[in-house]
């Protein structure tokens, strides 16, 4: 207990901070920038970069401006969120933008949607991993599946429990995996421009003529399209971890102009690269075609690049978890949730339960694996909401005109991603119409069955709350902004 005339010590003043339970600034300009880069590199361009040539018709200049063009629209969408994320820094992402711009209804749509999808996502990308991990032991034989499925759940709760300890050790091990990954990519970056500066005369004629096969038609092109904006999935990551961001102002936009452009000119150059040590129609019958890549030209060290898939897989699914985690606080201190996930660990300040409910989901859907491809037909929901985004943008930006914003898009950049959004919404279901896509409709729709008794009606019921007391001590979590005894002494 302070006196009357210490109460302004800067002492007294920096304990009180500190008793503060809130989410800390401990993420920079470079963890951001690895957040970003980690988020968009998984094992795609390692992997199957074969969608975008194989739509194109094998047209190699059409496939790279077409990997261009997705890499464009990713950079208009980066730059959207990040007027978002400097003007309203908080963590949660889309969630909170849609929540601010269109309100609470589409945003508990996103966030219902998201924990279905986002965790039977992470959980694909850790049964990925056990396959590359693991292949190396057996051989041409298939691994066992029950092992597979046991190394993807200690991948993913390793993950979940590091990212529930410490921002900062989850920061330093996305910015190792970031480097270990982007250093495989220029090893196959620089070696194929070093072949092609070599100048193998077939190799030189594929560029030269870049344009001269089969112009495939508007639909192919739209396919090519999805395939290469899909590589780029990951980009809208930095806006979740805003709220963590040292100076957000300068920092958000900063990262986005550094980690975007730098991807988009990696996977060119690893194109060109694949491309000039194989053929179009050895890329677009090839499994793995960094691999294949390798066998090429670095024999006797190929195995790095199963490895190096293995590594970018770890360091994605280790971004996603981080990000899923602040989805689900975000959602639970809007009431969306339930009150014990928005709560902080009372040593790490680090939101421990959101990370064992979106791991804890995810680990769910490893266990009958087959559930994971149902998440397939909710692809067209991801760009729902990004176009929901930026349409709070422009809500906003009219609505909110003296809101601060540190950074502001030019405005005709969110209404073609609006425009953009709703296309890719909607090709998909209109060219291919699947009876699956409308079973997702439904399951977003049977959000309202949930939303209309607990959320705008406030149903509670009193035994939730002793519940929720035991496992805050349990847990050893307190509400954000709240003292550090918690409630429940």
């Amino acid at each position: 207990k302070m006196g009357k005339g210490k109460s302004d010590d800067p002492k007294d003043l920096k304990r009180k901070e500190n008793a503060k339970m809130q989410l800390k600034r401990n993420i920079g300009y470079f963890n951001g920038v690895s957040f970003i880069i980690g988020s968009i590199v998984g094992a795609g361009i390692f992997v199957s970069p074969t969608g975008v040539l194989k739509h194109s018709l094998l047209n190699v200049g059409i496939a790279l401006t077409i990997w261009t063009a997705s890499g464009l629209v990713s950079l208009m969408g980066s730059l959207c969120y990040a007027e978002l994320g400097t003007a309203l820094p908080f963590s949660g992402g889309e969630y909170s933008h849609i929540k601010r711009g269109l309100g609470s209804l589409p945003a508990f749509v996103f966030i219902w949607t998201s924990t279905f999808t986002k965790p039977a996502s992470n959980a694909a990308r850790a049964l990925l991993f056990a396959e590359y991990a693991t292949q190396p032991f057996y051989g041409t034989c298939p691994a066992p599946e029950v092992l597979k499925k046991c190394l993807a759940l200690a991948v993913l709760w390793s993950l979940g429990i590091l990212n529930g300890r410490s921002v900062k050790m989850a920061a330093w091990v996305q910015t190792v995996f970031t480097l270990l990954k982007m250093m495989a990519l220029a090893v196959i970056a620089v070696g194929g421009v070093v072949l092609l500066i070599g100048g193998r005369k077939e190799s030189l004629a594929r560029f030269e003529d870049a344009f001269s096969s089969e112009i495939p038609n508007a639909s192919q092109v739209a396919e090519a399209f999805f395939q290469g904006l899909y590589a780029y999935g990951g980009w809208w990551s930095l806006n979740y971890m805003a709220e963590e961001m040292k100076n957000p102002s300068r920092n958000i936009p900063l990262t986005v102009l550094t980690a975007v452009p730098a991807v988009i000119v990696f996977y060119l150059l690893v194109n060109i690269s694949y491309l000039t040590v194989l053929t179009p129609k050895e890329i677009v019958s090839s499994v793995a075609v960094a691999v294949t890549w390798a066998d090429r030209v670095i024999p006797s060290v190929a195995w790095i690049i199963p490895l190096s898939v293995a590594v970018s897989i770890f360091g994605a699914l280790n971004s996603s978890m981080f990000t899923l985690g602040r989805l689900s606080y975000a959602g639970s201190q809007s009431g969306h949730l339930p009150v014990l996930i928005s709560m902080l660990n009372v040593h790490s300040c680090t939101p421990a339960p959101a990370m064992i409910f979106s791991t804890t989901i995810a680990s769910i859907f490893i266990i009958p694996s087959d559930l994971i491809t149902l998440t397939n037909y909710f692809g067209f929901s991801a760009w729902l909401m990004i176009g929901l985004t930026c349409a709070s943008l422009i809500v906003l930006r009219y609505r909110e005109p003296h809101l601060h914003r540190p950074y502001k898009v030019f405005l005709p950049v969110p209404f073609v991603m609006v425009a953009m959004s709703f296309f890719l919404v909607l090709a998909p279901i209109v060219w291919s119409p699947n009876l699956q896509y409308v079973y997702a409709f439904l399951f977003m729709l049977g959000s309202l069955i949930v939303y209309l008794p607990f959320i705008h009606f406030k149903l509670h019921f009193a035994f939730l709350d002793k519940i929720t007391c035991h496992l805050q001590l349990l847990l050893e979590v307190c509400p954000a902004e709240g003292s550090v005894e918690g409630k429940c002494e």
